[in-house]
């Protein structure tokens, strides 16, 4: 009784955790309605996701005492619905139309594909197992679907595309039901919570290392830009004083230069002079000028 008290606890705490991480995406939607573009974010998490939540769902409905494996699942199919409509409505051409046809073929054809062949074909606890291990399956996919993400993370050095609280209550989510599994000893839960939860830190972890990258080189690029303000204003400045002292010598040179007697008024006195001291030489009979 007491183990089954803290189960659902757990349970409990698990649903909030992974209501949680399907809220997460919100920011990222807000971005993309205002923007009206995904631009490079990516639409087969949510998509995967989709078909992950539809089939714990499902999962849910036949296991006895699955009621906490219903209410989250199927909150969460609602919302990853929501999500997956809304980034083919705001997808470039050509991705609107992949991303459409590869929402018609997973969680159309493949989930109802599921269901008739586990209805009409298996029975009980088989039907049962079936179902566990393809929602085993896609559970795994649900985790490792970001791994593309952590590749352009890498590839980039930069963590814009890489949303931080899906991140983290990732990593929430894959250690709390797991947890949970144990405790009601659900194989089919616990093996891919494991699993994402090791993911989820990976994850958590390459976020935190290239976003302190990111903060570092952003940092060191407004350095640049201040420097290299003050270095065009320090320019500017000396630029100034440089034509002051250019206008000040200038106007130095003209004054000095308009005290000077000009050459052609010398030239000519010179000239009147020595014509003068000629005619006083003649009239005293000094001699003809040849």
């Amino acid at each position: 009784m007491a183990a089954l008290t803290i189960s659902f606890i757990v349970g409990v705490i698990g649903n909030i955790i992974s209501i949680l991480v399907f809220l997460s995406p919100i920011t990222t939607f807000r971005g993309i309605l205002k923007k009206k573009a995904t631009e490079n974010f990516k639409g087969i998490p949510y998509i995967c996701t989709l078909l992950s939540t539809s089939l714990w769902t499902y999962y849910g409905l036949l296991k006895p005492g699955g009621i906490l494996v219903v209410t989250v699942n199927g909150a969460g199919a609602i919302l990853q619905l929501i999500y997956v409509t809304l980034f083919i409505i705001y997808a470039p051409g050509d991705s609107k139309i992949k991303h459409l046809k590869l929402a018609a073929i997973v969680n159309v054809g493949f989930y109802g594909a599921v269901l008739l062949i586990t209805l009409l074909a298996t029975h009980g606890s088989l039907r049962l197992t079936v179902v566990g291990f393809i929602c085993a399956g896609f559970t795994l996919g649900m985790y490792g679907a970001p791994l593309g993400v952590m590749k352009n993370v890498i590839a980039t050095k930069s963590v814009e595309y890489m949303p931080f609280w899906l991140t983290f209550f990732l990593f929430l989510n894959g250690c709390i039901w797991s947890v949970y599994s144990v405790l009601v000893k659900d194989f089919f839960i616990g093996v891919p919570n494991a699993i994402g939860f090791v993911l989820g830190s990976v994850q958590l972890i390459m976020y935190i290392v290239y976003d302190k990258k990111s903060k570092s080189k952003k940092s060191s690029v407004e350095k640049l830009e201040e420097e290299g303000s003050a270095d065009l204003v320090h320019g500017a400045v000396e630029m100034h004083k440089y034509n002051e002292e250019m206008m000040m010598k200038k106007e130095r040179s003209l004054k000095e230069g308009g005290s000077l007697p000009k050459p052609t008024v010398l030239k000519q006195l010179s000239g009147e002079e020595m014509y003068s001291v000629t005619d006083d030489e003649s009239k005293k009979g000094g001699g003809a000028v040849v």
